[in-house]
């Protein structure tokens, strides 16, 4: 229902207002009501089903190829791209919707209807009509024809879409317009779609109920204008374009580009998504390469959509002559899961007269009863290959199968697949190749006994390709191992564990003289923990000081019971294991005698939000433990590294946490001269306009994991807001040890309101008998306007208009 303006006029009164509806709109009902500040509400369709069943996931645009986890044994997860249930059918609908007319709503100063059934309303006019809403300030509608003539300043929206990427906005200086004020003849128009890309025009022709727009003599830009300079960063002028609201395209007449007023390229026409698109066939932004083993070079890659569920794209890149290369990605999305192949294939001159390529592909799919299967495939001609055009830097790749279930009280996983080493110092047929692996595990509470109990079932099986004893040994293992503990409160406010455990395991071991051929063994453990959590409040700050000790036992291990170490070599000693009962990362190595691990931990909280920990800790033991142990040229054991002796090195380690985003983390292993085996130290600070994380990490030399030499290796990368707009990233990681550089990068990120310019500039050292060392440099431009566009770091540059 329409109401009058406070202080307003009215020439008929209410039959004014009648007979405007009946004239202007006859024959519907009224269909949409209105909020106290003019918006319409939509009205949802009841007969149809409200909400329906997803039709399957679609496929992410943004996924990117570029976000591979890496594992601890130097693989990479090829990527898959993550999905999106598609959202249950909800129809927004204005009333009439499928009619000829519809119902109305009238604001106006003065309403005034003639004997020749022409209705005039002037003033401040407001018509909301079908989920539009027209603002002019003079409209004239002949009953005879049924046209309306309105005058501007013409605003039409509508304000269901605001803020989505289907948001259109009109304006015009005039307008002839259909009586559902959708077709017509514009002048002087301004289409804004999206509020991203805005179209002048001297005249502007609406058909089809409003989803074709054509604009004539059309200047296009994304920029935004000032009245002082009215010039564009760039700018498209065409003789026209036309806008198709169902394709979501644009398509250009003799389009001309101009960057600062100046003609840059010209086209005998061009076809372009609207900002509210996200997957179309077309083009892609190309990006310009130049690399000191390729020279100059250019990607343009095409995109191919195969349905809402499916894409590939084709990335031609040519480079100074030396270099064809054709990538592919290929991604779909099915009901239960989603899968994404990477491939390319070259011939260059840095082999030349070799055909080279990779093939690294991923998917995942949800298997009844909860099980999720997953598939990977890793293929490469070289590693010198993969960093040559920047694909990865990984040195192993693993292709084969895994199943897994995590519930919150049992997991099952399982695996087997393909390992290839891209290392030098690894050749593959002694490196193990085929490799399986399976586990079950559950948690339960039993009834009588209390505590958390847990089981678990291991298989493990891997093969080398040698058939020379020693270095091509195979190997396979079944293991169970059953756990129970259980924590009280005691008096005085102690907590107290007791925790038991046995771990039996039975090895097949072929290809080793050094190792019976069939290995059985079984050991228990049994540990005792008391803690004593001590906390003080004063001042609003909160001190916490918990002190731990540990007395944990199991049997000396016996030569009967040695098997070669394949999965524990590498053994970290922090804070997170330095109360566990076994702290090899594996099955094959297990710790053994009598220890005592004890620690203290203090807290400090600020009530200005930061906080400060440090803890401490020691491993004692009646006797050095041969787990940590390695035979030396005498064939006898050598006891060193950090827990190789009666008393493992000191364990220190500090964090501090800020509320400015700061953090700062350092663990360092020292004996009791002080002489520092390990030390690590991280950094982190993270807050508007600056992210940094850097990390310096110190190792011994240790015989025992193949460490022949010291490592002294520190790693950063940062960004930061250099001014508006400006985003610098920089990247590096330098070996103290060999006093050089491995790698530093730096980029530089340049965005506005209409356009995003990136670049890059990398540098790679390393070298060895087929990795040379290479420069490289990426450039990419990026017009705002076309295609919905993911939000960057940093701040976005825009022009300001002085008034």
């Amino acid at each position: 229902m329409a109401r009058r303006r406070q202080g307003g006029k009215i020439g008929k009164g209410g039959a004014a207002r009648t007979a405007l509806l009946a004239a202007l709109l006859p024959g519907m009902a009224l269909g949409q009501s209105l909020t106290p500040d003019g918006q319409t509400l939509p009205l949802y369709d009841r007969d149809e089903n409200f909400l329906q069943t997803p039709a399957g996931p679609a496929l992410a645009p943004t996924a990117g190829t570029g976000d591979n986890a890496r594992f601890a044994d130097g693989t990479e997860a090829s990527h898959t791209p993550s999905v999106a249930s598609r959202p249950g059918s909800v129809r927004i609908s204005g009333g009439g919707e499928d009619g000829e007319g519809g119902p109305a709503t009238l604001l106006a100063d003065q309403v005034t209807l003639g004997v020749d059934k022409r209705l005039i309303a002037s003033g401040g006019v407001v018509i909301w009509y079908r989920g539009s809403r027209l603002i002019a300030s003079r409209v004239i509608y002949d009953n005879s024809t049924g046209a309306a003539t309105i005058e501007g300043p013409i605003h039409l929206t509508q304000p269901a879409r605001a803020g989505t990427p289907e948001e259109t906005i009109l304006i015009a200086d005039s307008a002839q317009l259909d009586p559902n004020l959708q077709d017509g003849i514009l002048k002087g128009a301004r289409l804004v779609l999206a509020r991203e890309m805005q179209m002048a025009a001297r005249e502007m022709r609406r058909t089809e109920n409003g989803a074709v727009t054509r604009l004539d003599n059309v200047v296009a830009s994304s920029c935004q204008i000032c009245a002082e300079n009215p010039v564009p960063l760039w700018e498209i002028r065409a003789r026209s374009i036309t806008h198709d609201a169902r394709t979501r395209q644009l398509r250009f007449d003799r389009p001309q580009l101009r960057a600062f007023g100046l003609p840059v390229a010209a086209l005998p026409w061009l076809t372009a998504p609207d900002p509210s698109v996200d997957r179309m066939t077309g083009f892609l932004r190309p990006q310009l390469r130049t690399t000191s083993g390729l020279g100059f070079g250019i990607k343009l890659p095409y995109f191919v959509t195969l349905g809402d569920h499916a894409d590939v794209t084709l990335t031609p890149y040519v480079a100074a002559s030396r270099t064809r290369t054709l990538e592919l990605r290929y991604r779909q999305a099915f009901a239960n899961g989603a899968m994404e192949w990477n491939g390319a294939v070259s011939r260059d001159d840095i082999e030349e007269g070799e055909t080279r390529g990779y093939l690294f592909g991923g998917a995942r799919f949800e298997l009844p009863r909860g099980y999720m299967l997953g598939v990977q495939i890793q293929m490469a001609s070289n590693r010198a290959y993969l960093l040559d055009y920047d694909i990865s830097d990984a040195d192993r790749l693993w292709s084969g199968l895994t199943l897994d279930k995590v519930r919150r009280d049992r997991m099952v996983m399982a695996r087997v697949g393909n390992y290839e080493s891209l290392r030098d110092d690894e050749p593959d047929e002694f490196t193990p190749s085929v490799v399986a692996d399976a586990l079950w595990k559950r948690h339960w509470t039993p009834a009588r006994i209390g505590g958390i109990a847990s089981l678990e079932w291991s298989l493990h099986a891997h093969r080398r390709s040698s058939s020379l004893d020693v270095v091509g040994r195979d190997m396979a293992r079944g293991s169970v191992s059953l756990d129970w503990q259980r924590t009280e409160i005691l008096p005085g406010g102690f907590v107290g564990t007791v925790e038991g455990q046995v771990d039996a395991d039975i090895y097949r071991i072929n290809q080793d003289s050094d190792y019976d051929d069939w290995v059985a063994r079984a050991d228990p453990t049994l540990a005792a923990e008391l803690r004593w959590p001590l906390a003080r409040h004063s001042g609003g700050v909160t001190h916490i000081i918990e002190p731990v000790a540990q007395l944990v036992w199991s049997p000396e291990r016996t030569r009967e019971d040695d098997v070669p170490n394949e999965d524990s070599r590498l053994i970290e000693f922090d804070e997170g294991n330095l109360f566990s009962l076994n702290r090899f990362p594996g099955w094959d190595a297990r710790e053994s005698g009598f220890r005592a691990n004890l620690g203290v931990s203090w807290t400090r909280i600020d009530p200005a939000g930061w906080s400060i920990g440090l803890t401490a800790g020691r491993v004692f033991r009646t006797e050095p433990d041969p787990a940590f142990a390695y035979i030396d040229n005498s064939g006898d054991p050598a006891f060193t590294g950090p827990q190789g002796k009666k008393r493992s090195d000191w364990l220190v380690s500090a964090t501090y946490q800020g509320a400015n985003g700061l953090a700062i983390a350092n663990r360092a292993l020292f004996d009791d001269s002080l002489s520092i085996s390990r030390n690590e130290l991280r950094l982190g600070w993270f807050k508007p306009g600056l992210q940094v994380s850097a990390g310096y990490l110190w190792l011994d030399s240790d015989l025992r994991e193949d460490r022949l030499d010291d490592v002294s290796e520190l790693t950063m990368a940062g960004g930061w807001q250099i001014r508006d707009g400006w985003w610098a990233t920089t990247e590096t990681r330098y070996d103290f040890s060999a006093d050089r550089a491995q790698k530093a990068q730096l980029g530089l990120e340049y965005r506005n309101e209409c356009i995003t310019v990136e670049m890059s500039l990398e540098r790679r050292f390393t070298s060895s008998g087929e990795v040379r060392p290479d420069t490289s440099f990426d450039l990419g431009v990026r017009l705002g306007g076309f295609g919905q566009q993911k939000a960057g770091p940093g701040t976005v540059a825009r022009r300001a208009c002085l008034r």
